[in-house]
């Protein structure tokens, strides 16, 4: 195998600490790049890791452990000594409490990389308290932020705490501590709190708010559906079709192709005029079917694309030539991305049941084959 056919982290070994929402999708982000993960899950698996985390459970071993004996403890240090990193996603100093924190599993292995991964971070008066992605971005100040005019904040799905601001976080986090100790830097802890993640996201509306760009009046931005000409709009066979025009040239050419009049083409950023340009455009773009809308616009430099639903998405001729999705045992779920040189670092494996890899992984460490049989027997661990 070439250097340019060996996935990007092929040799990394990373130990997940099962859990659910960002620490699943971090894990994913790693597998997915060709590292080798082990999931450790509790015996029987976890009820909330079930539906919506199958894909992102997805190219791992599985070993179930019950982590809450001193023996389960030990197979998760054992299994630190050969890794190069380890997610949890437990509340601060439960792990500690389990006997595999950072101080233990760091003793197995100096140069391990122990990823936390939390909504409040690791200190601060809320760290131990219990939160979902809702409450990290309004913490954060994102939640204020999306929505419309008056009207209440949106709830953007869990994909700016959970996944943008949790999951990616805690991936890159991992990869920099990686890259570090490789470089003889020695292991340390990651605090990845998705309130940081969140805030981090934020970057560049902190900015506009310091140049007095920003307010907290939402739905009056140029991002955040206040301008007309970055929204979206229905159309006649009541579908949606997104618009973000900004730059002049692709202004001009929308409102070329949509024959707009010269007072909405010449006042784009006269903010006093927005509602009434608004209601010209919405009228305009009513008058199509959203297939005539692509026929029309599609191809041109005008920065319009349809609103798809996941069900057209997959079926989106742009994604069929990029092979965006892939079909793994007949469930339709995204490529591992980013691309290198051209192509997905991997193909996914579907998820396995947990425990499926327990003995062959107890068996890697050194555990022989009578002591593996006691620990199934004693129940400490699941096959």
């Amino acid at each position: 195998m070439t250097g340019s056919d060996r996935p990007p982290l092929s040799g990394v070994r990373i130990i997940e600490l099962a859990g659910i929402g960002p620490g699943p999708f971090a894990g994913m982000l790693l597998a997915d790049l060709g590292a080798e993960v082990i999931c450790v899950d509790r015996p029987g698996g976890n009820s909330w890791a079930v539906h919506g985390h199958s894909i992102m459970f997805r190219s791992r071993r599985h070993l179930a452990v019950d982590l809450k004996t001193t023996a389960g403890a030990e197979v998760v240090r054992k299994l630190c000594a050969d890794a190069d990193g380890l997610i949890e996603t437990f509340r601060p100093g439960v792990a500690e409490r389990l006997g595999v924190g950072p101080a233990e599993c760091l003793a197995a292995n100096p140069d391990l990389v122990y990823g936390r991964m939390t909504g409040w971070g690791q200190n601060g008066p809320m760290a131990t308290m219990p939160g979902h992605d809702i409450n990290y971005i309004a913490l954060a100040g994102a939640l204020h932020a999306i929505g419309r005019k008056d009207q209440p904040p949106v709830p953007p799905l869990n994909l700016v705490g959970d996944f943008g601001g949790g999951g990616m976080l805690l991936g890159m986090g991992m990869l920099a501590g990686i890259l570090a100790a490789r470089a003889g830097g020695g292991g340390r802890v990651i605090d990845a709190a998705m309130i940081d993640g969140v805030s981090a996201l934020m970057a560049m509306f902190h900015t506009y708010r310091s140049e007095g760009m920003f307010t907290d009046e939402r739905g009056t931005h140029l991002l955040d559906s206040g301008a007309f000409f970055y929204d979206v709009y229905r159309t006649r066979d009541q579908q949606w079709v997104s618009i973000g025009a900004i730059e002049a040239p692709f202004w001009q050419e929308l409102c070329d192709l949509l024959e707009l009049p010269d007072e909405v083409r010449d006042n784009q950023f006269d903010t006093a005029g927005w509602p009434e340009y608004r209601r010209i455009l919405a009228e305009r773009i009513a008058t199509f079917d959203r297939a005539e809308l692509d026929k029309l616009l599609l191809g041109s430099n005008t920065c319009y694309a349809p609103v798809l639903s996941l069900a057209e998405t997959v079926e989106h001729p742009h994604h069929l030539a990029r092979g965006t999705f892939v079909d793994i045992d007949g469930m339709v779920q995204p490529a591992p991305a980013p691309r290198f040189d051209g192509a997905p670092p991997t193909t996914p494996r579907p998820r396995r049941a947990p425990g499926a890899d327990s003995r062959s992984i107890l068996e890697g460490l050194g555990y022989p084959a009578e002591e593996v049989d006691a620990l199934i027997g004693s129940g400490v661990v699941a096959d």
